[in-house]
């Protein structure tokens, strides 16, 4: 994908995102959403479990994988069908994507300028002193086309 073209669709997302945070309000309540839910509407295990064809057991079990954080997402929404709701899944991003990508780029960076700015001083040649000067030209230069998330 072209630079461009990655920079428009990580505006697109981080402004997608925006819209959910802060996360928090999100947090799966103690015995996470189906048992909530189901509680709060007045349905049963046994209910529940007629609707999306098990036993009362099976509800417990799936509710029980939902709060471990081990049940399968087409199970969590079937689940969630059966209660006249819709299972929204997102992977949200701690910061924006573009200050995540930033953050890799000047990591990148001050690696690679680390390395120069010591063999530089080893051979007693002094480095330019402006560090921001340096890595954002480095960036600029040197990153421009380059991938970010290979090892380094």
């Amino acid at each position: 994908m072209k630079p461009a073209i990655r920079t428009r669709a990580r505006d697109r997302l981080d402004s997608k995102l925006a819209s959910i945070k802060p996360i928090d309000c999100f947090a799966m309540p103690p015995k996470g959403w189906v048992r909530a839910i189901r509680d709060a509407i007045g349905m049963t295990g046994a209910q529940l479990g007629k609707r999306i064809g098990m036993t009362a057991q099976g509800v417990v079990s799936l509710e029980r994988s939902e709060a471990n954080g081990t049940i399968q997402l087409s199970t969590l929404r079937r689940a969630a069908e059966a209660m006249d709701c819709v299972l929204v899944y997102a992977l949200v991003p701690k910061t924006s994507l573009a200050d995540m990508v930033d953050h890799r780029a000047r990591e990148i960076a001050l690696r690679a300028l680390g390395r120069v700015s010591h063999s530089m001083a080893l051979e007693d040649q002094q480095v330019d002193r402006d560090l921001e000067k340096r890595i954002q030209t480095y960036i600029e230069t040197a990153l421009r086309d380059r991938d970010l998330w290979e090892s380094t």
